[in-house]
């Protein structure tokens, strides 16, 4: 006589994946979105890291070379000067532009009336194209009578002054520009981090005899420290790689003051048509935003574990 085979002595199947109508159509959606950031990020990249390797007659690739390329761009007397003069932006967005969007958003969270036009007025540099930017301040900084900056100089009796000829200040004229376009996109993800801020809190410090100070201290500061961290070293990828303002306003001058590695690179690849020392400076700076990028990330999990 047979006995029925029970449930725990049945063979067991292993789940099979079978894509669903969902899942095709979200990977349709998605697929436009990665082969641009395959053709535009990984590739370019991929490619530019083995070619740094080769030696390259215009874009035409030779013979490998080894590290060559990297001996080359290292020993070159140009390099340890820019490499400090993109460290010099790092440091000078920092102490212009890190703290202000923070100082702006709590005012702007202090605001009672008219906080909608003021968040207007306050972003509206940010939609403004880069090449423009760049170009309404070189006209502010133009070093003769013409200049705006310095025809109101003169208005006080002041002498026509240099401003981006001046090598010891070029950088921070730059990084002001660059604070001025970039500012009101941090004060909104500031001040929208601040709207999540209970209220019952500032009315109960108030009622303690808390003042606007102390309330910023005990209350604001610890509630955005976290996105303030973050921000931080945002700011710092995105300024070690600039290349936009330098090459509009300066064009790297006066006598290299203000190149950046980014700029280096661009003056290699289609100035002196050396690909192959381009694509190696591209590589180098890679190398050091990775570093910081994965300094983000430990950070980024850190603040959402708290």
């Amino acid at each position: 006589m047979l006995q029925p085979v029970s449930k725990t002595k049945r063979k067991k199947h292993k789940s099979v994946w079978l894509p669903t109508k969902r899942d095709i159509s979200a990977w349709i959606l998605i697929l436009p979105a990665l082969l641009l950031i395959y053709l535009f990020v990984l590739r370019p990249q991929i490619m530019g890291t083995y070619w740094s390797f080769f030696d390259m007659k215009g874009y035409k690739v030779q013979e490998f070379v080894g590290l060559e390329n990297y001996k080359t761009v290292i020993s070159d007397s140009m390099f340890l000067k820019t490499l400090w003069n993109t460290f010099q932006y790092v440091l000078w967005s920092i102490v212009i532009g890190y703290f202000l969007p923070i100082i702006i958003a709590i005012l702007l969270n202090e605001l009672v009336h008219a906080r909608n036009t003021y968040r207007v007025l306050i972003y509206f540099p940010s939609i403004l194209p880069g090449a423009g930017v760049a170009l309404l301040w070189y006209l502010m900084f133009y070093p003769d009578a013409g200049g705006l900056l310095n025809m109101i100089g003169q208005l006080f009796g002041m002498e026509p002054y240099v401003w981006l000829q001046d090598s010891r200040w070029t950088i921070m004229y730059i990084v002001i520009s660059m604070t001025w376009s970039g500012c009101g996109s941090s004060v909104i993800y500031y001040f929208a981090a601040l709207q999540g801020v209970s209220r019952e809190l500032y009315e109960a410090a108030i009622i303690d005899g808390a003042g606007f100070i102390r309330r910023i201290r005990t209350i604001t500061l610890p509630h955005i420290s976290g996105i303030a961290l973050l921000f931080l070293v945002r700011q710092i990828i995105g300024v070690f790689s600039v290349m936009e303002q330098p090459l509009q306003m300066t064009d790297g001058g006066p006598n290299g003051a203000s190149t950046t590695l980014g700029l280096l690179a661009y003056k290699y690849g289609f100035v002196s048509i050396k690909a192959d020392l381009a694509m190696t400076v591209g590589v180098i700076m890679f190398i050091i935003l990775a570093v910081i990028t994965c300094f983000y990330f430990y950070l980024d999990k850190k603040i959402e574990r708290q």
